[in-house]
């Protein structure tokens, strides 16, 4: 099985980004993030003439998480509370037969000083409590999504520079460390060990991507259990260099069930 998670920044705005690496990349479980729709106005007919079944959660111009299956979903579960009420546009759950599939769009934190990064290490903390509530560690489980912290010093080509911005503080490491200590892999540092590989580069920064001015914040984490059985994983930088690309681009792994 093939699995992968994009944060598409607008699905609207990237949907023929998508129908164009669908076909091509052809994983069977996609994860989007930020796909700033409302749900009454979500291309759900696109995913579904390409084979997918779809369980999607938004809000207008903001947030938004969907997954994309080529299997049925046997459980949807939205947001903290599983109706969707409570951050149900940034965390998706469903099982696909015995393997859980936890989609996080985690908060930015827009600035160390500011209440929106105490609300960003809230969430983590949260987010530990819901996999300690709902999950076990022997449970074949796959966290992935834009998690917004690059976590080590190989995630971020200048990590000197760079060390208290956010996506890179030390008290954002800390917290995704509390939240991983639970019972995660970082599936793809499994197969990749080295630097130089990103999934974000900034719109902002010219020629961001030649220059290899990237960061890795988003990831695709499991449980020992599947992370065990991961054959490889890899980032596809091709669509961030198309047209009208996200300032992201999709991180895969491929894992033997």
């Amino acid at each position: 099985m093939v699995i992968a998670s994009f944060n598409c920044n607008s699905i609207r705005a990237r949907i023929e980004v998508l129908k164009r690496w669908l076909p091509m990349a052809n994983p069977d479980v996609v994860a989007l993030q930020e796909t700033k729709v409302e749900d009454k106005d979500f291309p759900a007919e696109d995913f579904q003439s390409l084979g997918y079944e779809i369980a999607f959660k938004g809000e207008k111009s903001y947030n938004g998480v969907a997954i994309l299956s080529k299997y049925k979903f046997d459980d949807v579960f939205y947001g903290f509370d599983g109706k969707g009420a409570d951050e149900g546009s940034r965390l998706l759950a469903v099982q696909i037969k015995k393997l859980h599939i936890v989609n996080t769009y985690i908060p930015q934190g827009f600035d160390p000083q500011s209440e929106k990064f105490q609300y960003k290490l809230q969430w983590f903390s949260r987010l530990r409590t819901f996999f300690e509530s709902r999950y076990k560690k022997s449970d074949k489980l796959i966290w992935l999504g834009d998690f917004n912290v690059a976590p080590e010093p190989i995630d971020v080509h200048n990590p000197k520079r760079l060390l208290g911005s956010v996506g890179y503080h030390p008290e954002e490491h800390k917290a995704l460390a509390i939240v991983k200590e639970w019972g995660f892999v970082d599936v793809f540092r499994e197969h990749i060990k080295e630097g130089g590989h990103y999934t974000f580069w900034d719109y902002r920064v010219k020629d961001g991507v030649a220059r290899g001015l990237g960061w890795r914040v988003d990831h695709i984490w499991a449980t020992e259990s599947i992370a065990g059985k991961s054959i490889r994983s890899w980032i596809d930088r091709e669509p961030r260099l198309w047209e009208k690309p996200s300032d992201h681009t999709p991180i895969l792994a491929e894992i033997s069930l």
